[in-house]
């Protein structure tokens, strides 16, 4: 547990933060493994970021954000969120406690009412895996933190306005980002709905295929630091800050 009336997030890597919020550690889509699949990691996470956890938040049940591996590898036995019918996947897993939401309904972690919130994208995990929604999620408490999971730029995102921090995907793994994601362009669009004070972008930089060749840094941030030019274009009362992974921001 952190301070109370303390807000802070770190950028643990892709679609893995961790958000410390009024004395509550939550760690979102904690995919943590050097490779996973066809996509390999460029750097491990700290362990501090994986101790301590009072919540797992899933937004969806794809590879890249529900990896059981990972999931074995948190310390203790934090309570785990996911989207309705994908708690099955996880009934073997490190868990005191697993709690399955739909859109609109809600979780009380220790006094921070974490909400799940509809998300524009395709959650399938393969022909034989869970039917289950994608899902995205707003904490509420001090602060109000919004993330996002994967998504599509959606209209009813303004219904989530305003938000002191929202966390939004940015990128994807390979040369392509299908249907049901968002650009950088259409994150900073995003921003335009969602009245954040602070935005951080995510989902960008960690993995890619193994196939390739990791770019210079510059490469590597350029999804970010597209965000950030274009969020100050459409959104410019918003606060942009690129967090590299194991960077931290804390919320005024």
């Amino acid at each position: 547990m952190s301070d109370a009336n303390h807000a802070r997030v770190r950028y643990v890597g892709h679609a893995t933060v961790l958000i410390e919020l009024d004395g509550v550690r939550v760690l979102t889509d904690p995919v943590l493994r050097r490779r996973v699949l066809h996509l390999r990691r460029h750097s491990l996470p700290e362990a501090d970021a994986l101790a301590g956890l009072d919540a797992v938040l899933i937004s969806h049940a794809h590879w890249d954000h529900l990896d059981i591996p990972s999931l074995v590898r948190l310390r203790g036995t934090p309570r785990a969120i996911v989207p309705r019918g994908a708690g099955r996947l996880l009934r073997r897993s490190r868990f005191g406690e697993i709690v399955e939401l739909d859109v609109g309904e809600s979780a009380d972690v220790g006094g921070v009412t974490v909400t799940a919130t509809r998300a524009d994208h395709d959650a399938g995990r393969g022909p034989l895996g869970v039917r289950a929604p994608a899902l995205g999620y707003r904490l509420t408490g001090s602060k109000r933190v919004y993330f996002a999971g994967d998504t599509d730029l959606f209209g009813e995102m303004a219904e989530l306005a305003p938000l002191d921090l929202a966390l939004l995907p940015v990128a994807g793994w390979g040369p392509r980002l299908p249907p049901g994601h968002m650009d950088a362009h259409r994150a900073a669009e995003a921003l335009r709905l969602l009245e954040p004070r602070t935005a951080v972008p995510i989902h960008w930089g960690t993995y890619s295929l193994i196939t390739k060749r990791r770019g210079s840094e510059s490469v590597v941030r350029a999804p970010a630091e597209e965000f950030r030019r274009l969020a100050a274009e459409l959104a410019p009362d918003v606060d942009v800050h690129v967090l590299a992974e194991g960077e931290s921001l804390e919320l005024p």
